[in-house]
């Protein structure tokens, strides 16, 4: 079984803000794999389904995202699954905005769900992670820049790398993390592979 986890905040208020196209991303890879979120347990919204053989469960944690960690602890224990089963979907400031990055490992670069997942793991950095860049603001508050909503111009950047990051997706869970890596990474969003 393999876990896809998008990260956001739990609410109507937090909809199309910057730090929620975590859960804008499994929701577009919902619709892909015919997938229904229309479960609550593990302190998440889940939907199981198949794809290829393989069962397939997303997660949209509703613990807000200092705490996603907990929701991910509970599903991995109760199915025991390996940390190579998860992948987590989540926001960057330090990429350009629309731009995805496939990592295996690393630390959380100051992001707050995936650190709390990483420290409920037992701080295990060896997650594999897709980052979907959502630029750094010019001025101002941090908090209130990943709170806030898209602009028109960044919705039109970030829908391709949104179809981009579920199409990793999908060849993660055929192909692995590697060729994933290979084939998506230093690629503009919507360019042919």
């Amino acid at each position: 079984m393999k876990l896809i986890v998008g990260l956001g905040n739990w609410g109507s208020e937090y909809n199309n803000t910057r730090h929620n196209i975590g859960f804008t991303t499994v929701d577009y890879l919902a619709e892909k794999l015919n997938i229904e979120f229309n479960k609550t347990k593990f302190f998440a919204s889940i939907g199981e389904g198949n794809f290829k053989g393989e069962k397939v469960m997303l997660m949209r944690p509703q613990t807000f995202m200092n705490r996603s960690g907990q929701a991910v602890r509970a599903a991995m224990d109760f199915y025991k699954l390996d940390v190579e089963d998860l992948l987590v979907i989540f926001d960057d400031m330090d990429l350009p905005c629309g731009q995805l990055r496939v990592r295996q490992k690393g630390s959380a670069g100051g992001h707050n769900g995936m650190k709390d997942i990483i420290a409920q793991l037992g701080n295990n950095q060896n997650i594999n992670r897709f980052k979907l860049g959502i630029d750094h603001p010019l001025y101002g508050d941090t908090v209130n820049y990943v709170l806030g909503k898209f602009t028109e111009e960044e919705q039109n950047l970030l829908r391709p790398a949104v179809q981009e990051a579920a199409d990793a997706a999908i060849c993660w869970l055929t192909e692995g993390i590697t060729p994933t890596m290979n084939r998506f990474n230093g690629k503009a969003a919507g360019k042919k592979r």
